[in-house]
């Protein structure tokens, strides 16, 4: 193996190095100069992010084990923007006393549980999603305990590891299923040889409720408000957002390729589970006062969208849940940013407490509002355009009432979205939270939000570019 090829794994090697950079700056900074890591990190993972977009061939290593190709470098470049969008959001936080002590500890964390995400992506076998699978997962269970010292996080830290273990069994086995009934591990050879036997399709459903944990679907969910509400804001939008992206990604890969002959058998399972987390998702989010509990069960009704493209087993449905993923990073990260500035200079979580924000903090309401919008998926806004790509492909594959309920639940979501836009914008107090300002790193992680939200909502050449990369089926 060459050199050059080595330099297959550029996303992987580069945060391998920035990790190392950053262990070794910490090394020799002393405990008043720990806040000196923050424009340092983010300065880095700026360089990061850009070199990803260096165009770069379509190759395979380890035999097939490691793989790249367009599809996979947009991925992972999808999931270092929104990265780079929560190290901007986190400074104030990390600010805080409490915290500027493990400013690097939270940075180093951040990109380990990143690697294992660009590697589980990468996967061309089984193996190789595992082991990337479980680097990306017990850095994050960490950073939900990051807040040590408060009981509930690090409740949040020990459900999270509790429940990925679980998940992590469940998947294990259903890929022991799948090696024992196929004799490969390998994505292209299993594809082309599985069966819709009764045994490979039990091995499928236990694959698949691994990845259900993931993703926070229907029902098994029960762990995501507990740990979203636990964790640390910052915390909460990376597992919200990032988590569930790289989960969503690798979820359509294997689908895609691996299950494809599966898909007369498993498309009333996935028919049955969309509808339940999208509909539960929504009806949870309806009484939640909790900010973080209520963004929680509105990134739930937002997994049971993703499905409607995984059952389009098609190009577009590809393309829409890919388009959808990165319109739901800007749209989340946005509001979770307001919720992060609030809870950084407040300590304010509470719905009721963002009674009469605009008049106190306007621009900060104005970007919650379109947050709410796009996730609501109100046109022009982004996310309208998300899930209307998401509908048509499942209209195109028949699933016509599927579409109907989507649009009811849709519909349902916009009442609790608007809740909040009430709360800002109608609702009086007597005590609102009172006009502050953010440092300029918070301010430019929330512009990006904003200017994600217009962008991928006016220019929709974004959907046609995903649409036209090759998947590789």
């Amino acid at each position: 193996m060459s050199f050059s090829d080595i330099l297959t794994m550029r996303h992987e090697l580069i945060l391998t190095v920035l990790a190392m950079i950053l262990l070794t700056i910490d090394l020799n900074l002393n405990h008043a100069k720990k806040v000196r890591m923050i424009p340092i990190t983010i300065g880095l993972f700026l360089v990061v992010t850009l070199i990803g977009f260096v165009p770069q061939a379509d190759q395979t290593l380890f035999g097939g084990m490691y793989r790249t190709n367009g599809l996979i470098l947009l991925l992972k470049n999808i999931l270092n923007i929104g990265v780079l969008i929560i190290l901007f959001q986190s400074v104030g936080w990390l600010k805080q006393p409490e915290n500027n002590s493990k400013i690097s500890e939270y940075f180093f964390l951040l990109i380990s549980t990143l690697i294992g995400m660009n590697f589980m992506i990468s996967s061309g076998d089984f193996l190789m999603l595992y082991l990337g699978l479980e680097l990306a997962t017990i850095p994050v269970a960490a950073l939900a305990a990051f807040v040590h010292f408060n009981t509930k996080s690090s409740e949040a830290g020990i459900k999270l590891l509790l429940s990925s273990a679980l998940s992590s069994g469940i998947l294990l086995y259903g890929i022991s299923m799948i090696y024992g009934t196929s004799g490969s591990i390998y994505f292209d050879a299993i594809g082309a040889t599985f069966a819709n036997t009764p045994l490979q399709v039990l091995a499928f459903i236990f694959f698949f409720t691994g990845m259900a944990f993931k993703l926070s679907l229907v029902p098994f969910h029960l762990w995501t408000a507990d740990v979203y509400e636990g964790a640390p804001v910052n915390v909460t939008s990376y597992l919200s957002v990032i988590s569930k992206g790289a989960a969503a990604f690798i979820l359509v890969i294997v689908m895609f390729t691996v299950f494809r002959t599966l898909a007369p058998v498993y498309k009333n399972m996935l028919y049955l589970v969309a509808i339940l987390t999208m509909t539960i998702g929504n009806l949870f989010a309806l009484r939640q006062k909790n900010m973080k509990r209520f963004l929680a069960f509105s990134s739930i009704a937002q997994a049971g969208f993703i499905l409607l493209g995984i059952l389009g087993t098609n190009q577009m449905g590809m393309s829409a849940v890919v388009y959808f993923v990165l319109v739901y990073i800007f749209s989340n990260l946005g509001a979770f940013g307001v919720v992060a500035a609030i809870a950084a200079k407040t300590g304010k979580e509470s719905m009721d407490d963002y009674d009469g924000l605009y008049l106190t903090n306007p621009k900060l309401s104005l970007l919650m509002m379109l947050s709410m919008f796009s996730l609501a998926g109100i046109p022009p806004v982004a996310g309208f355009f998300g899930k209307m790509y998401l509908f048509m492909s499942a209209a195109s594959s028949g699933y016509y009432w599927l579409v109907f309920i989507a649009v009811l639940n849709a519909t349902i979501s916009l009442y609790y979205y608007l809740l909040v836009v009430k709360a800002m914008f109608i609702n009086k107090s007597e005590t609102p939270i009172a006009t502050f300002s953010n440092d300029a790193y918070t301010k430019i992680g929330l512009s990006l939000c904003a200017l994600g939200i217009f962008v991928l909502g006016f220019w929709s050449y974004v959907y046609e570019f995903i649409n036209g990369l090759t998947f590789g089926i």
